[in-house]
């Protein structure tokens, strides 16, 4: 059976930015010998933020509420890393101190819209563009945020640069409008994240760093003219660093939650890369078995069903079936019901609150032990 990864999957379950207890059982519950599990998306600084309760890394009091819940994933055998995110302008002025306005590589603002969740309407507020003098203090923010995380435990790091965030908007033709040396042509807009991932090299080793990836998607208004070009300038320069791997979003996922036909295939991209290729998008036990065996990927990651199938990788190994997600749970703030509870769990659930009460006491004494 081919090597099943849980990918990021933002969950704003971490109160305050703070990852809380209860992540515990949650990434224990997805964890297995030799598996590898990446974290939810995790702040780099406090102007990182644009999603309400999502976990951070920058503060002392992040790193020590880290350190169980990677004990926790290290105790059942699973290698964990963080992945270490800036929205950029993907904000609003009530995520941002002092309620200042979201840094990006432009101040061109994004349209009002429905959040990946599906469920609320976000209102963008106008970004602000980074001074040139002011982008290595944002490099030194993700160098840090490394540090960190390899001080909480973490065996290693994984640098957002997909999804229309701030790498993204640096990457992204179709965002960036820079006319200094990191806009314009093709090496200065991907000069930003090169250095992100150098200075994190520099600080934990190239052993431990990851990068995601999003070429072909236009997340958060951020389409490139070229991103087959794009793609393979990246590949070729993440070489130079010798890092770990490479985790790449298929072409197919344009749009977030979503499958199209596309010409486009990450195959070039995965043989210029030298490292390990990581696929992500809309798998199944299928064709994640037919990307490993022909060599299209060397691991396969998996989001929404891994939600809904805390034991994926036993399931795909037995071939058996497949409990439903359910997109309404995705991003609700109860640390029990869409996080911790599994099929079973669910049907105690629906029978009475008394059940639910019962899941809640149990699940707190998981959590403890």
């Amino acid at each position: 059976m081919f090597p099943t990864v849980l990918a990021p999957l933002t969950r704003q379950r971490s109160y305050g930015n703070v990852p809380q207890p209860h992540a515990i059982l949650y990434y224990q519950q997805r964890a297995t010998k030799g598996g590898l599990l990446i974290a939810e998306a995790t702040g780099v600084s406090d102007t990182a933020q644009g999603y309400k309760d999502t976990p951070g890394i920058w503060t002392h009091e992040q790193v020590e509420a880290w350190k169980p819940i990677v004990d926790g994933v290290h105790q059942k055998g699973g290698i964990f890393f963080c992945q270490i995110w800036h929205v950029g302008r993907v904000s609003n002025s009530t995520f941002q101190p002092n309620g200042q306005a979201p840094i990006s590589s432009t101040d061109k603002p994004l349209k009002p819209q429905v959040r990946a969740n599906g469920i609320d309407v976000a209102t963008f507020a106008v970004p602000r563009r980074l001074e040139t003098d002011e982008i290595p203090l944002v490099v030194n923010d993700f160098r840090v945020a490394a540090r960190n995380a390899i001080e909480a435990g973490f065996d290693g790091v994984e640098i957002h640069g997909a999804h229309g965030y701030l790498i993204d908007q640096f990457l992204k033709d179709g965002v960036n409008d820079r006319t200094d040396k990191y806009g314009g042509s093709l090496e200065n807009r991907c000069r930003f994240a090169l250095e992100v991932t150098q200075a994190v090299v520099d600080e934990i080793g190239a052993d431990k760093v990851g990068i995601r990836l999003s070429p072909f998607a236009s997340y958060s208004e951020a389409p490139d003219s070229d991103p087959e070009a794009l793609g393979m300038y990246m590949a070729n320069a993440l070489n130079e660093f010798g890092i770990l791997y490479c985790h790449m979003v298929e072409p197919r996922m344009v749009k977030l939650g979503e499958k199209f036909e596309t010409p486009y295939s990450l195959r070039p991209i995965r043989d210029a890369f030298r490292g390990t290729f990581i696929v992500a998008g809309g798998y199944g036990r299928e064709d994640g078995n037919r990307a490993i065996s022909t060599g299209y990927a060397d691991l396969v990651a998996f989001g929404r069903v891994f939600l809904a199938n805390p034991d994926l990788p036993r399931r795909f190994e037995v071939d058996a079936p497949l409990n439903k997600y359910n997109r309404d749970t995705f991003y609700i703030p109860d640390p029990v019901i869409g996080y911790l509870t599994t099929h079973f769990f669910r049907q105690m659930y629906k029978c009475s609150l008394f059940s639910n009460l019962l899941f809640r006491l149990c699940s707190n004494w998981l959590v403890y032990q």
